[in-house]
């Protein structure tokens, strides 16, 4: 009885130390997004200005897969599918937009959420969230979470991230690893977008023109421990 506990045991430790590598120390995906996107001044777009998706431009498809540079970009970019009037699926609703939070579990939560075509793009607090049709990609989220667990070797390490984007009865909802649980839901309510985290949490927010200067650049998350002489900040 003794050895089939220190055997689970050990197992258990193998399993956890294999999810902990997979999740902080394989390879991090390539960063395909355009440079420009990056590198673009955000505060001047009027997000209540939508792009018109009447299929004269640019198909989801031919639009390279966007990630955060690291574990976070160094500001708010460019909208990813700006050149993209593929339009939308049926049964997919229309959330598009730059959303804060007013109600409920994260009041002042700022995100922007770009559809085109099967894609569908969040971007917020330092990531991004790019599921759907691309030119350089699979179909599921392929990026960070964004909070920096440790800092190590003058590298910051934070937790991959991959997820299924799937419209469902006018639902957006989010599945981890594209099978699994699903874990975060979002929805038109009236004129506010609805969403469900997974720590349980329902966030009500309404619509912006206009990114806040407090959101330009994204606030540190995480623990940050420094490890093995790096130093904290």
């Amino acid at each position: 009885m003794k050895r089939a506990l220190v055997t689970a045991l050990i197992l258990v430790l193998i399993v956890s130390a294999g999810l902990f590598w997979l999740a902080y120390f394989s390879q991090r995906p390539p960063l395909t997004i355009d440079p420009a996107t990056l590198a673009g001044d955000c505060s001047v777009i009027d997000y209540c200005e939508l792009p018109v998706l009447d299929g004269s431009g640019k198909l989801a498809a031919d639009i390279p897969k966007d990630n955060a540079p690291g574990c976070s970009y160094p500001h708010f970019p460019l909208p990813v599918l700006a050149q993209c009037t593929e339009p939308l699926p049926p049964g997919t609703d229309d959330i598009r937009g730059l959303w804060v939070g007013v109600e409920g579990g994260h009041i002042g939560h700022v995100e922007r959420i770009e559809q085109c075509g099967r894609r569908t793009v969040v971007t917020t607090a330092g990531i991004i969230h790019d599921y759907g049709p691309n030119s350089t990609g699979t179909l599921n989220t392929n990026d960070t979470e964004g909070s920096v667990l440790f800092r190590l070797g003058g590298m910051d390490y934070c937790m991959r991230t991959s997820a299924a984007m799937i419209w469902e009865n006018s639902v957006l909802n989010f599945y981890a690893f594209g099978w699994g649980p699903r874990v975060v839901r979002r929805y038109r309510a009236g004129d506010q977008v609805a969403w469900e985290y997974a720590d349980g949490s329902v966030t009500r927010m309404n619509r912006l023109c206009a990114l806040p200067e407090l959101h330009k650049v994204p606030a540190p998350r995480g623990k940050r421990l420094a490890l093995f002489g790096d130093e904290a900040f």
